[in-house]
């Protein structure tokens, strides 16, 4: 992403544009990387990595209004480019709309400080699962978050020398026996808050991946996402996956 931020950049600069038309090709930059609108402070900041000067605010207020390439944002002073201009942009800088497999997100769900240095597939599902939360993408973030406290918790019983009692020979058993064994044998210590909403993990990931009816809501998640968290970071300190 970096590498596409400096390429346009370094285009922008060599055609000598004025101050305020890079400023809109920061708008439709950020509009279309980011899929979000911007404001003043992310356009300085923008210039900051661009080694230019920062723009006055009240200057670029004025030529943002002013410019035929971008409209207000529909949130309180921010701004998004233009369908013309956004058009027009991607005909003249076309590598921005490449592709990249980062998922860019922040952390809602789980705060890059506990998955981060922890293991790579661990560290994707959780940028994944807070991405779909950021996204409005409840059933998604749903199975997810399923999916992530499952190998957790096998990976808990493998630490504890205990991985026979949840497996038949290569097989794991499904994730309602792992939660029920883990509640009624404790065969490791969580907290009660963690062990009195395992299984309710389970069931919005579960109801997520195979009620036909049924489409997860943000209330959903959010009634969860803190004691999903306090379970996660147990269980990963549980595996010694984090130390």
């Amino acid at each position: 992403m970096e590498d596409k931020l400096e390429k346009l950049i370094q285009q922008l600069t060599q055609e000598n544009l004025p101050k305020k038309d890079i400023a809109t090709a920061f708008v439709w930059y950020h509009y279309t990387v980011h899929e979000s609108e911007i404001t003043i402070s992310e356009i300085n900041n923008y210039f900051v990595k661009s080694s230019l000067p920062k723009y006055n605010q009240t200057y670029l207020k004025n030529d943002l209004r002013a410019s035929k390439n971008v409209i207000k944002g529909l949130k309180f002073n921010t701004y998004k480019p233009s369908r013309k201009y956004i058009d027009e942009m991607i005909q003249k800088h076309p590598f921005i709309m490449v592709k990249s497999e980062e998922v860019v997100t922040d952390d809602t769900i789980l705060p890059d400080s506990l998955i981060v240095s922890t293991r790579g597939y661990i560290e994707n599902l959780g940028k994944q699962i807070n991405a779909a939360y950021n996204h409005n993408i409840f059933d998604g973030c749903a199975v997810l978050m399923r999916r992530l406290l499952e190998i957790l918790l096998i990976h808990s019983y493998e630490e504890s020398k205990r991985i026979s009692e949840i497996s038949d020979g290569d097989e794991y058993k499904n994730l309602s026996f792992i939660i029920n064994y883990t509640i009624s044998n404790k065969p490791f210590t969580l907290c009660k808050e963690a062990t009195e909403v395992l299984d309710n993990f389970r069931q919005l990931g579960n109801f997520s991946a195979h009620k036909i009816q049924y489409n997860a809501k943000r209330k959903d998640i959010d009634n969860i996402k803190l004691r999903y968290r306090l379970t996660i970071e147990q269980l990963l300190y549980i595996a010694k996956i984090k130390k």
